[in-house]
């Protein structure tokens, strides 16, 4: 398994990070969810904006294959960011992923 990690931090003087949230539950993982390889994702948030995105793909390959449409995804929310995202590409050594219950 690999994984594409994503910083970035949110301008929340313009915008509150729950819509950012939505937005991106809305907009952009249909699409994700729909690449060849994806498999799932995990996004951390600070109530200050700053946040991480962890996606996960079969291989490496995948990864790879999924590096543009999630670059055009990130241009999407160009103007909710203090400054331009951080990526990175990993290979997952071990993942034990907790049942998480989303707050509303």
């Amino acid at each position: 398994m690999y994984s594409r990690v994503t910083l970035l931090e949110i301008d929340t003087l313009r915008v509150e990070v729950e819509d950012v949230l939505r937005r991106f539950e809305t907009e952009i993982l249909p699409r994700v969810r729909e690449m060849p390889g994806y498999e799932g994702v995990a996004v951390l948030v600070t109530p200050e904006g700053k946040g991480m995105i962890v996606s996960f793909w079969e291989s490496e390959e995948a990864v790879e294959a999924s590096a543009g449409p999630a670059a055009s995804a990130v241009e999407e929310f160009v103007t909710l960011y203090r400054a331009p995202p951080g990526r990175e590409h990993y290979r997952v050594a071990y993942a034990e992923m907790p049942r998480v219950t989303v707050e509303t």
